[in-house]
This record gives structure tokens, sequence and C-alpha cells, in this order.
């Protein structure tokens, strides 16, 4: 007797995250989706991107301190961290048994770099793409790997022989 197996899939990119089920058709239906709190700020609202500088003494010349880093890749590591805390969380709670992760390839390493190694047991498969803006129906031709097609049973009055009473 075959058990059945819960799916989980995640499809994110750096701002945006969902986290999609089969239902008993097989047909993908969002679960939940979350925003990065930094999704749609300026790089000046989340800090400043430039260097700091130090004079020399009896110099006019300048030194940078440290590196530039560009706040939004910042913003999305760190939401690639919240992403892995939402699954390590589900993991723990046994909410699914499997996982895929569909994001391009940076996120998806910051996220298992994230996972915690329980969680990052149940992976069964990740694919290197941006899915965010994909509608769930349009989801399967991307994940049919991992998930069955969509199966309905036929529907009553597609012909006079399904019809009762005749």
């Amino acid at each position: 007797m075959t058990t059945h197996r819960r799916l989980l899939l995640v499809v994110a990119d750096g701002e945006h995250a969902r986290f999609v089920r089969p239902g008993t058709d097989n047909a993908l239906h969002s679960d939940s989706a979350f925003d990065s709190a930094a999704a749609h700020k300026r790089s000046s609202d989340l800090g400043s991107d430039h260097p700091g500088a130090a004079y020399h003494t009896g110099s006019s010349a300048r030194h940078a301190e440290a590196p530039r880093h560009d706040p939004h890749e910042l913003a999305k590591e760190k939401f690639a961290q919240v992403v892995a805390g939402q699954l390590n969380a589900a993991a723990v709670g046994d909410t699914f048994d499997d996982l895929v992760i569909a994001a391009p390839a940076h996120v998806l390493n910051a996220i298992r770099e994230h996972l915690d190694t329980g969680t990052d047991a149940k992976i069964i498969g990740t694919l290197h793409k941006d899915l965010v803006k994909t509608p769930d129906h349009e989801l399967w031709p991307h994940v049919r790997e991992w998930v069955p097609p969509v199966h309905r049973p036929p529907a009553w009055g597609t012909g006079t022989q399904d019809m009762p009473g005749r």
C-alpha cells in the first residue's frame, strides 16, 4: 500500500515567496504567501550604500573604510533567511514530507544555506528558475517531475449515457 506524501513547493525570489501544495486532484494551490519588507523600498530608504571614509593626518587624501554593499542585496539575503526559517518551522511542525524549491540560483543557495539538516533532508528537488509571477495553474509544466498531472473525474451530463434515469 502506498502512502500519500505531503509535498510542499516553495516558489521564491529575493523579495517574494509562496508555499504551494497539490490538492487532492493534484492541482496546485498557494497555501500562503509573504513579501519582504524591503520589496518596494529605494536603496536610500534601506540605508546608506556608500562606504565610510577616513582622512590621514597631514594629507588631504581620503580612503574608504569598508567595501560598498548594495542594501537591496543585503535585504534579499535576509529575506532568504526568513524563508528558510518558515521552512524550518514547517518541517518541525511536520506539515510536509517532501520539499521542492523553485528560485533563482543565488536565492536558492541562500535559502538552502539557512535550512536545518532535517529540513534539507526533505528536499526532493530544486529548480533554478524565477517562477514568482507564474500563476499556480501554470506551474505544473515546470514541476511535473515532482507533481503528477491534474486528475479530475468526469462531470455528470457529458452525454446521455451518464445521466441518471436514462
